[in-house]
């Protein structure tokens, strides 16, 4: 059974940086299409950032040149580093995953089979 797990969550001031980290048993990351997505209160849960397994990578025009996806094969690991932080930035994050392909323009979908339980970041102003 795929169990992803996310952390790196935190408060910071608006500015600041941070970086989540998603780790995963049962998947080979090589494989898949995977994305980090957020849900802000009383929001619908948007897509922030993902990559295929060709690396193909799509970004939520809100968080382009201050975020960038990144994974790590060899430690089943996926990446998300936040730079630039903004208080609308402030939600739930979560890790999501496929075993299959999916079109570029469907990246960002929050339709994944596979979700971790969400790491929370806050931003200040």
């Amino acid at each position: 059974q795929v169990r992803l797990v996310e952390s790196g969550g935190g408060s910071v001031q608006a500015g600041g940086s941070l970086r989540l980290s998603c780790t995963a048993n049962g998947y080979t990351y090589s494989r898949y299409c995977l994305g980090w997505f957020r849900q802000a209160p009383g929001k619908e849960r948007e897509g922030v950032a993902a990559i295929d397994s060709d690396g193909r990578i799509k970004y939520a025009d809100s968080v382009k040149d201050r975020f960038t996806i990144f994974k790590d094969n060899a430690r089943n690991t996926l990446y998300l580093q936040m730079n630039s932080l903004k208080p609308e930035d402030t939600g739930m994050y979560y890790c999501a995953g496929d075993p299959w392909a999916r079109g570029y323009s469907d990246l960002l979908r929050p339709d994944f089979g596979s979700w971790g339980q969400g790491t929370q970041v806050t931003v200040s102003s």
